[in-house]
């Protein structure tokens, strides 16, 4: 009777410690995954870029050189920008003198998510242009203008980008003219090349 008490007795005890062990070692869950991506703050460009040259007078052809920016984002759709370009060369043709044209400018930056790998930008920038290698005045202008770009995203890190914007500057309107002049010149810009988030 006593060997049968005992045996219970064990019986019992294994039933209540075995689960309570087996309960011990149960993984606990781990959290989800953020599948968002890194949350970079800052992007750089540098790419191939072409101007017209209206300030220019008998210009032939526009200008193709490099272009490139720097620009710090604020939250997901806004951001400060940076940009510089410098044109040189003759696109189709030679024009009279030699003139460069080397651009100066800042301004916001408004961006979003299209669909599927595909980002798009609008910018509005102000800064100076620098017309030089032909005798016009002055030699640096106030400018400003605005502009759109599309992004296909490789990867987080980088992204392909074409843009195309329109630069106005005032410089004078007949050539070697001496003074000032209040006369805008709108110049077409387009660029494209490579953007490295960071």
């Amino acid at each position: 009777m006593k060997s049968k008490l005992l045996f219970l007795i064990l019986a019992v005890a294994s039933a209540i410690v075995v689960p309570i062990s087996a309960n011990g070692q149960v993984a606990p869950e781990k959290p989800p995954k953020d599948l968002s991506g890194p949350d970079y703050k800052y992007e750089a460009y540098i790419g191939y870029g072409y101007t017209s040259l209206n300030q220019v007078s008998q210009s032939r052809s526009g200008l193709q050189g490099i272009t490139g920016s720097l620009m710090r984002g604020f939250g997901d759709h806004f951001g400060l920008k940076a940009d510089i370009g410098y044109y040189a060369w003759d696109v189709t043709a030679t024009n009279t003198g030699n003139p460069t044209v080397t651009m100066y400018l800042v301004g916001p930056e408004v961006h979003g998510h299209l669909f599927e790998k595909w980002s798009a930008f609008a910018e509005g920038l102000l800064g100076g242009v620098q017309t030089g290698g032909v005798t016009i005045q002055p030699d640096v202008s106030f400018a400003g203008g605005v502009g759109v770009g599309l992004d296909y995203n490789k990867n987080a890190r980088w992204s392909i980008r074409a843009y195309g914007d329109d630069i106005g500057s005032a410089f004078t309107v007949v050539p070697y003219q001496p003074g000032f002049s209040a006369h805008t010149r709108w110049n077409a810009r387009a660029g494209i090349g490579l953007v490295y988030h960071f």
